[in-house]
């Protein structure tokens, strides 16, 4: 229903019938009402989405959201489709502008400024994940299926801040389960509603249909020979990745990438026909998503060949020790377990095949609390390991899953959160940090990069990078006061690798801790420092060598004598050389594959962990290819850090002589500001500078002028290392050839991290030609080097005893190690 904002005597109903559905309209508010509109589109898919809205500023505009979107301009008598959404929930109109108003459908929203003239889309971070798994590539990818989208996949490193690398709509839908096979990538398996079943090859990008039975889209379940639910299970064998099985009432099995499927179980649920009914409605509903009596979990086990657990959303418990042929219900072993629950996820253990864990979800039957279990002998007795999980209207259970690297750690998703147990179940901890509150629907661990991966209808998928500390505290449970945990072994991916330093304090200390990390040969190669709390804290460091030093610029420009005004650097002792895209350059190299430490310093404690970086399988290069280019840019590195030390230590003397020349310079006569109407006469003349005789005016314009000489043969080899524009710290000012210093930096963003549009070459031996631009730009440097050394031990001191002559402090260069920036 909806009332005219502006004629409250104007009411609209919008009526589904089973037959048929009817726009009612009423101009008195409500005591008499007529039909105005049987358009049959109106009432589309009304039990999933109807809205009916009215303009704040027209009472004879009508707006409808259902599967499709509608409006009328003659108070419901005429309706035409508009294309302002599809799958449509919701309309807001401002009560102030009827011409903004906000449309919410599957994809997000869309807002018009301009009564839907044009629209600007919103998306939103509320992607509802059914399930998601990974495979075992190097870096992994994650596969998941969002609701109202497709399926996906993507990289688990990110290459940038795109989807670079992403995969969409490889087959299967929105619903169901997205299943790599595990010895070729390449091959994706993929579940959708109505008994779709498709296989992708990454190859060809195509998907093909391989259903075992009829497409059974619109279909009561009292209709058809299979039911197959909307997220229908499929699971690939461990053993033999061209055997895959898929969920209805039965199990399905192929062996021949789904050219032929054979029915491999009885049906497994309870087959009471009083669950197997239509949807129900004034409308049926029937995409499979209120199937009842259907296998709803398929789990093998990855450590016994042919040992497979099957539950179904009835309540109903299976195994099989034979790939399928024979099946043990072990339902009624599991003593307390009320009746009607979905078997909603099953773990086979890792380490012992007898041992398995379920999750039973019985929040569709209004039971809210969490149901897990476990048992140890093949399902012959079974031990509820809820524990102490919060009662509460989200907490259910969704999914359970068990580290494959750690006996007894176990991670459980329930209607609002993620919990782990570092003792089988024994006790449960929120795992909480960055992951909003929402339903976790699955849960998996990668087992070579110990990460947590999972998927949460709402808010998207999430990756907990490397849970080795949950791993470490489950295996040796430690009490120390400072525990440095061993890291991971960490491959050296040179987009978006980093190795992570976890350690755990009982106290927080009152300075920064230090982590260093140290190389083959026990030297430091990198300093990190960090603030520490009490628990887990976690340390990210890019595995590359400290950064070099950077030219620091102190003195103002002739081209723009306001620069230390500006905004950006009011207030700044120094500024830096800006241009674009250098940054990503001015960097250290990433270190070799080969062992590190990793050294944390506490109070005075120190803890040392031993730290493995993995070489890259996916790159060509050998190791000697990459020890030459690790070496290649360690000396740009101590290039660029040589060429900022005599630029900046050139600085730190110029900023002392533009001091002098401001105190040598004869002041600036200045008018005093007088009002419009002031007269002549009524303001006193200020009183004169004390004159200086002739003798000191001459004597000072002399200083003056040693003075702007040295300051000249100074900038002259300042400007043997940069340009005239570069001092400027414009960022996009392409106007001469670069120097010396802007050349090691784009060569190192060549030869290692690259930078602008330059791609970079670090997995890679330097070229022939990047050697012979080092030397040469090396050959420019020494002669710079020299100039300024030649100036620093010949002319220097001279200048210097002029100064004190003239009651002047002398110049000095500071410390080169201090006189820079570290990136």
């Amino acid at each position: 229903m909806a009332v005219a904002p502006t004629n409250s005597n104007r009411v609209f109903a919008l009526i589904q019938t089973k037959d048929q559905g009817s726009l009612w309209r009423s101009d008195d508010a409500g005591f008499h009402w007529k039909a105005v509109n049987y358009q049959r589109s109106l009432i589309g898919r009304a039990g999933y989405y109807i809205r009916i809205a009215v303009s704040t500023g027209n009472d004879n505009e009508v707006l409808v959201a259902n599967s499709s979107f509608h409006q009328s301009l003659d108070g419901g008598q005429n309706f035409q489709e508009v294309r302002w959404g599809g799958d449509t929930h919701d309309i807001w109109i401002d009560a102030a502008n009827p011409d903004r108003f906000v449309i919410t459908d599957d994809a997000g929203m869309i807002i018009t400024t301009v009564h839907g003239r044009g629209f600007h889309r919103v998306t939103l971070p509320i992607g509802q994940m059914y399930h998601v798994d990974v495979d075992s590539q190097t870096p992994y990818y994650f596969y998941s299926n969002m609701q109202d989208d497709g399926n996906m996949r993507g990289p688990s490193v990110p290459i940038d801040s795109q989807e670079t690398g992403w995969d969409r709509h490889m087959g299967g839908c929105e619903s169901g389960f997205t299943i790599p096979d595990q010895a070729d990538p390449n091959i994706v398996w993929a579940t959708c509603y109505g008994d779709e079943v498709t296989r992708w090859d990454g190859r060809t990008k195509t998907a093909r249909s391989v259903s075992p039975y009829l497409h059974t889209l619109d279909s009561p379940p009292t209709d058809i020979k299979y039911r197959c639910h909307w997220t229908a299970p499929l699971a690939v064998d461990p053993f033999d990745h061209n055997v895959v099985y898929y969920g209805c009432q039965v199990i399905f099995k192929t062996t021949n990438a789904g050219q032929s499927w054979t029915v491999t179980s009885p049906d497994l649920s309870t087959q009471d026909p009083s669950r197997i009914v239509s949807s129900g409605g004034i409308v049926g509903d029937n995409l499979g998503q209120f199937y009842g009596e259907v296998v709803f979990a398929i789990a093998p086990s990855k450590i016994q060949r042919g040992l497979i657990w099957a539950g179904t959303n009835d309540g109903q418990l299976w195994y099989t020790k034979d790939g399928a042929a024979n099946w043990t219900n072990v339902t009624k072993n599991i003593s307390g377990l009320p009746l009607w629950g979905t078997i909603s996820s099953i773990a086979p253990s890792n380490f012992d095949p007898a041992t398995a864990y379920i999750a039973v979800d019985f929040h569709l039957m209004d039971n809210r609390d969490a149901f897990l279990y476990k048992t140890t002998d093949f399902g012959k007795t079974w031990k509820p390991i809820s524990s102490n999980l919060p009662k509460f209207a989200l907490g259910y259970v969704r999914a359970i899953a068990e580290d494959p690297n750690c006996a007894g750690l176990l991670f459980a998703g329930t209607g609002n959160g993620l919990y782990y147990s570092l003792d089988d179940g024994g006790h449960w901890t929120a795992l909480e940090t960055g992951l909003p509150h929402a339903p976790v629907t699955w849960a998996v661990v990668q087992k070579d990069f110990h990460d947590l991966v999972i998927s949460t209808y709402g808010r998207g998928l999430y990756i907990f990078d490397d849970i080795t500390p949950l791993e470490q505290l489950a295996k040796s449970h430690p009490d120390a006061p400072t525990v440095l945990f061993e890291p991971r072994p960490t491959h050296r991916f040179v987009r978006g690798g980093q190795a992570l330093i976890n350690f755990s304090l009982k106290s927080a200390p009152k300075d920064p801790v230090e982590i260093e990390i140290l190389g083959p040969e026990s030297k430091t190669i990198r300093k990190l420092k960090t603030k520490a709390h009490v628990g887990i804290n976690r340390v990210k460091w890019d595995m590359r060598y400290e950064s070099p030093r950077l030219i620091a610029l102190r003195t103002a420009t002739s081209e723009n004598p306001h620069i230390w005004q500006e905004p950006r650097f009011r207030d700044a002792d120094s500024r830096p050389i800006t241009h674009w895209g250098i940054s990503p350059a001015e960097v250290g190299p990433m270190v070799a594959p080969g062992k590190y430490s990793v050294r944390l310093t506490v109070t005075g404690q120190s803890f040392t962990e031993p730290l493995t970086i993995l070489p890259d399988p996916r790159i060509s290069a050998s190791e000697a290819d990459i020890a030459s280019s690790v070496k290649t840019q360690l000396r740009i590195r101590d290039d660029i850090t040589h060429a900022s030390d005599v630029f900046n230590q050139i600085e730190w003397l110029r900023k002392q002589i533009e001091v002098i020349e401001t105190m040598l310079r004869p002041p600036k006569k200045k008018e005093k500001e007088k009002p419009p109407s002031a007269e002549p006469d009524d303001f006193d003349e200020p009183e004169p500078a004390p004159a200086e005789d002739e003798a000191q005016s001459k004597r000072k314009a002399e200083l003056l002028k040693t003075v702007e000489e040295m300051d000249k043969k100074l900038q002259s080899v300042e400007l043997k290392l940069v340009t005239p524009s570069q001092i400027n710290s414009d960022d996009k000012y392409f106007v001469e050839a670069d120097k010396v210093y802007l050349n090691l930096i784009w060569l190192n963003a060549e030869v290692g991290p690259g930078g602008g549009d330059v791609a970079g070459g670090a997995d890679f031996q330097p070229t022939d030609t990047a050697l012979e631009l080092l030397q040469a730009i090396e050959t420019e440097l020494t002669a710079a080097v020299a100039d300024f050394q030649e100036l620093i031990e010949r002319e220097l001191p001279a200048f210097n005893h002029i100064l004190t002559e003239n009651n002047l402090a002398a110049v000095t260069a500071a410390a080169a190690a201090s006189s820079g920036t570290e990136k």
